[in-house]
């Protein structure tokens, strides 16, 4: 049994459109209308403390927090195949310990009566909120402080529900960090266990180490989450010292080590992830061996076993069985139904290849599907595509090393070709763009205005039209990737493990 923990955004990432083929961000309001697939668990509910200081009594430290959150919980069921299971996601709320001010309204000062209802609530309000500015770095951090100590509690509570000696943790409970976000829930676990519950700090660390896994993301040094030490130490400071007195029991340990979970005034959280993790995976045999030779090669080095793959799966039932379902009923016409529960057996498809007949009803598939993605392109959006042409989609966040702008320019390439060479046998192609850009990612935000621009000369162009066009649908989401991976034929994956 799995629990998916995370923050029950009000407003989400953001809903996306143009101006001028500039992106524009409006608020993302999903939550205006009910949810019936959401249960509100107050059983679940705790008070998170943030900012203060630590004092010390009979010889130990303890954390006084200046403010407080309350952290309420919504699961969402994740209903497995044929229904035979149900894990649950479980998504946490901000909302304030004391939200009404009653002796501020009654004199006149409404605003400043609810004032703390609404900063409690600014935590779960957006996902990713613009972190170029102190405030914003302040409010990220407290997301992840919000919603990792939550989760961490809500564990204990349920563990403690069937045991009582939290030296089981490790036998009875696996946590897997998805990136570096949750990775102060480490240190939350040890303060724990050592400030509240009492256990030895250097069996809290153990413990939490033989509970914690780590799924790193990045292979880029400078893309490894950290914070300024000041920030960290005014939002968090008990984890600030916990985390000091890991770090240096780590150099005590290895004193040959490179890599440090503190330093350089900054709290490092991709190497703190490390340390205090039981095992550490990468989400490709590819990603993972570079892990070993490039960003934690020192840490490698001292833990040879730690790192190890898990290589990303694909979810077949959604992106295959779901939403294209005329492939899926081909398959199943072909092998059967039993490749939905085990894909595996979609090999049972390779003398299918020398079948011309079968061949035929599968390109079928990929027309049917394209002439719906033009259907609803031109219903939606009023942009007439080419169904006969090549589909060749691009479909993720807009970033650098992801290199959106380098598909823009091979497109740039390709219709200058066209112009030059009107006569030639060009393939019909259509290039498909969609993903959105983070408000601050300035330079992203301009290849996004340089697609659109693009796109605005080459459709226009009686020359290459027929044969050229780009498209850049607004506010890619996974109900519009639905849409347009069944109709890809070719689907843009340019982005690389790390860095030439």
């Amino acid at each position: 049994p799995a629990y998916g923990y995370g923050i029950r955004y009000e407003n989400g990432l953001f809903r996306q459109s143009f101006i001028d083929g500039r992106q524009h961000e409006a608020p993302e309001d999903w939550l205006r209308q009910p949810f019936v697939w959401e249960f509100e668990r107050p059983e679940a509910r705790f008070t998170m403390g943030f900012g203060g200081r630590v004092v010390t009594r009979d010889g130990k430290a303890l954390w006084e927090p200046e403010d407080f959150v309350q952290a309420e919980a919504f699961d969402t069921p994740a209903v497995g195949w044929q229904g035979k299971w149900a894990n649950t996601l479980r998504l946490w709320a901000g909302r304030a310990v004391d939200p009404f001010d009653l002796e501020r309204f009654n004199a006149g000062d409404f605003a400043a009566a609810a004032e703390a209802e609404a900063l409690a609530r600014t935590i779960s309000r957006v996902l990713y909120p613009e972190d170029s500015t102190e405030k914003g770095k302040r409010l990220r951090l407290t997301q992840e402080y919000f919603f990792s100590a939550a989760s961490i509690r809500d564990i204990i509570r349920r563990f403690e529900q069937d045991h009582t000696d939290l030296r089981l943790l490790p036998q009875r409970v696996a946590i897997q960090m998805n990136d570096t976000h949750p990775a102060v829930a480490a240190p939350e676990l040890v303060r724990i266990l050592h400030d509240e519950r009492g256990l030895p700090f250097d069996e809290a660390v153990e413990i939490t180490r033989g509970c914690v896994n780590y799924t790193n993301h990045t292979l880029l040094p400078e893309a490894l989450e950290s914070w300024g030490e000041g920030l960290f130490g005014d939002l968090l400071p008990r984890h600030l010292q916990i985390m000091d007195r890991i770090d240096e029991a780590d150099a005590r340990a290895h004193p040959d080590r490179r890599n440090t979970a503190r330093g350089e005034g900054k709290v490092k959280m991709g190497e703190l992830s490390f340390i205090m993790s039981h095992r550490v995976n990468g989400v490709s045999a590819l990603h993972t061996g570079l892990m070993k030779t490039t960003v934690f090669a020192d840490q490698h080095r001292i833990w040879p076993d730690k790192i190890v793959n898990e290589t990303n799966g694909v979810t077949p039932r959604r992106w295959l069985h779901s939403c294209n379902p005329r492939l899926s009923r081909l398959i199943t016409d072909s092998i059967g139904d039993g490749w939905i529960g085990d894909l595996e057996q979609l090999s049972q498809l390779e003398p299918m290849i020398e079948d011309a007949a079968w061949l035929d009803r599968f390109a079928g598939v990929k027309a049917d599907n394209k002439a719906d993605l033009c259907d609803w392109v031109a219903r939606e959006h009023g942009l007439m595509l080419n169904p006969d042409a090549l589909f060749d989609v691009q479909i993720k966040r807009i970033h650098e090393y992801k290199r959106q702008h380098l598909n823009i320019l091979e497109a740039i390439a390709l219709w200058q070709e066209m112009r030059e060479n009107p006569s030639s046998d060009w393939t019909p192609r259509v290039k498909i763009f969609g993903g959105k850009a983070a408000p601050g990612y300035f330079f992203a935000k301009d290849i996004i205005r340089l697609i659109n621009d693009v796109a605005k000369v080459v459709n226009a162009d009686p020359v290459t039209n027929a044969r050229l066009q780009v498209v850049y649908l607004p506010n890619y989401n996974v109900t519009l990737a639905e849409r347009l991976i069944p109709a890809a034929d070719l689907s843009e994956q340019i982005s690389t493990a790390g860095k030439e």
